[in-house]
Formats: C-alpha cells, structure tokens, sequence
C-alpha cells in the first residue's frame, strides 16, 4: 500500500460534490422543462437523478469531512443551452453523466492502493455512473438517425 495523497483527494473530492451539486440543479431544471405525452415518466426520471446526485454529494462531503478536508459551498459551472427538447435534455444528461464518469475514474487513480475504503467507494460510483450512461443512451437511441 502506498500512502493516500491527502490533498489531491481532497481536491478531488470537492470538484466532484461542486459537480453532483451541480446535477441536482441540472436534473431539477430537466425536470421542470420536459413537456410531451411521455412526460410523467421522464419527470419522474430525472427527479430521481436529482436525488441521486443529491445523495452522491452527501457521501462524497462525509468522505471530504472524514479526511479532514472542507466542502466547497460552489457547484459546478452549468450551461444553459435553451434547447429543452427531448432529445437536447438526454444529450446534455449523456454529457454530464460521461464527465462524472470521468471524475469518478480519476479518484479511482488517486486513491488505488493507498486506502481501500476509498477504492471501493470510487469503483461503486463508477458502476452507478456506467449505469446511468447506459440507460441514457437506451432512452436516446428512439433520436438516433439511421
């Protein structure tokens, strides 16, 4: 085992609870906007998501406090594009969803053999992430010009 670098994970930590504090807004935003006969479901859909992403900056901030670090009180930068479209609001979703993916990989690279905790809270939220970026594509592939 090599030793946790305290500060890059903390770092780390944060820039990923500014982001899942970022998806709570994104996903609350979707939410509101979608419109359509299909409408009830995509809701309910994306009121979860808010509520995941809210649940993952929670765990992410025990795991910041626990290592003696200080939550950010930012989230991350989120673009409107206007376009509220279906298809617009599930490619954006991919988007955001690949870029947490990402973040959750890069602490999996921060954190391998130096705390196992970690390592494992890392892997299980990249599986989560790699579920999310399947069922979006599932729901975008109707959008798909053949």
């Amino acid at each position: 085992m090599r030793e946790l670098n305290r500060e890059k994970t903390t770092d780390l930590l944060n820039q990923i609870m500014e982001f899942e504090l970022a998806g709570v807004v994104r996903y609350t935003h979707y939410s509101l906007m979608v419109t359509g006969p299909h409408r009830i479901p995509i809701v309910q859909f994306f009121q979860q998501q808010a509520t995941e992403s809210l649940t993952h900056a929670q765990q992410v901030g025990e795991i910041l406090t626990g290592l003696e670090g200080h939550p950010s009180l930012k989230i991350a930068p989120i673009e409107e594009s206007y376009e509220h479209g279906l298809r617009a609001i599930l490619t954006e979703s991919l988007n955001h969803e690949k870029k947490a993916l990402e973040l959750y990989k890069v602490l999996l690279d921060t954190v391998e053999n130096a705390s196992v905790y970690l390592e494992e809270f890392a892997r299980g939220m990249i599986g989560q992430e790699e579920l999310h970026n399947i069922e979006i594509k599932k729901m975008l592939r109707d959008f798909i010009d053949h």
